[in-house]
């Protein structure tokens, strides 16, 4: 292999700076969990939002249940900064980023028509400013998960998004910044991603096409949005689950994955993508995954994180239906009950 030309080296060297002067690492004391959330999360605008089957304030709803549960309580919840406009430079393109200026362009990505003649400065404010405090949410919890082997952004998981084009409600590439950042930040050299969103994980796929530090295990229906054929192309091990697969089926898939998986690649971090669309009755995922299934699904991947002591993310991505936010949160409990999370440490107890 000849040595990189200048133009590549130029671009690392600037992505590193911004990665090096960013300020969405901080220090979170060992009083807060890992769970990492901001009521910032939530969309609510004139009820636009509910124009879009995703329900945009499933991430406040997951809190809430946990806090009304007694598994976390709501002052140990780590709340991020937003992503700027440099640490977005550091996976998107200028050219992208101006396209945002553009209420229509957004409203394509988002998939909510009537945000295409709202005044622009509503459109950053009301729809873009969640996303990008959800994106600083996945960055840190890789940070976090580093120091205390695994974290949850409540949030994030847009891996519809890549560098130059959005989709699919997916307007940052929060999967790809959060690895671009630990490369750097954490002097991490392997990244798994699992990505068990009902739909293929198209845009981490492409910013990572022929990049050898990441492995790519993505498990989706191939019958829905968004039949990327060049993006299957770079997928490390690609398992298919067509519509109407139940929830057996589905697990025993997982397993000889994961399986392989172990045999494949040893990484030294796990991101994954965790979406709940797999849920009998979502109407865009259409499997047929029942909530315990869903809970299973979860300790499996948490259990393979900690049998191999490798540091894991878990982003709550895609989901469309109301039941999804009662039935995160009830997998994060089980999560908790099974040991395989701590939500606090030793010395914040009492």
């Amino acid at each position: 292999m000849g040595s990189p030309p200048p133009h590549a080296l130029a671009d690392a060297a600037l992505r590193t700076t911004r990665i090096l002067s960013s300020k969405l690492y901080f220090d979170v004391p060992p009083s807060k969990a890992p769970v990492v959330y901001s009521p910032s999360y939530n969309i609510a605008f004139l009820g636009i939002e509910k124009l879009h089957p995703f329900d945009s304030s499933k991430w406040g709803r997951i809190c809430q249940f946990l806090i009304a549960e007694g598994v976390l309580p709501m002052n140990r919840l780590v709340e991020p900064l937003s992503a700027s406009k440099d640490d977005l430079l550091v996976v998107h393109s200028e050219s992208y980023l101006e396209s945002l200026k553009s209420s229509l362009r957004v409203a394509m990505i988002v998939e909510v028509p009537p945000v295409g003649m709202l005044p622009n400065c509503l459109v950053q404010k009301k729809v873009l400013q969640p996303f990008l405090k959800q994106v600083g949410g996945t960055i840190l919890a890789a940070k976090l998960a580093k120091e205390r082997g695994w974290a949850i952004n409540v949030g994030g998981g847009f891996h519809h998004c890549c560098s130059n084009k959005g989709g699919g409600f997916c307007v940052y590439a929060d999967i790809s910044l959060c690895i671009h950042f630990a490369f750097v930040r954490l002097n991490i050299s392997r990244v798994m991603i699992i990505d068990l969103d009902a739909h293929q994980g198209n845009g981490h796929e492409m910013d990572f096409a022929r990049d050898e530090r990441v492995y790519i295990l993505d498990m989706f229906n191939p019958e829905i949005y968004p039949q990327d054929y060049e993006a299957r192309r770079y997928i490390d091990q690609k398992v298919e689950v067509p519509s109407g697969t139940r929830t057996n089926t589905y697990l025993s898939k997982l397993d000889e994955a994961l399986e392989v998986a172990s045999r494949s690649y040893a990484p030294e971090l796990l991101v994954y993508n965790a979406g709940t669309d797999i849920l009998d009755g979502d109407p865009l995922g259409r499997l047929k995954i029942n909530p315990d299934g869903i809970a299973s699904r979860d300790e499996k991947v948490f259990k393979y994180a900690r049998d191999r002591n490798i540091p894991i993310v878990m982003l709550t991505s895609g989901g469309y239906m109301k039941s999804s936010a009662r039935v995160i949160a009830d997998s994060i409990i089980n999560l908790s009950k099974k040991h395989l999370i701590e939500m606090v440490t030793p010395s914040s107890r009492g």
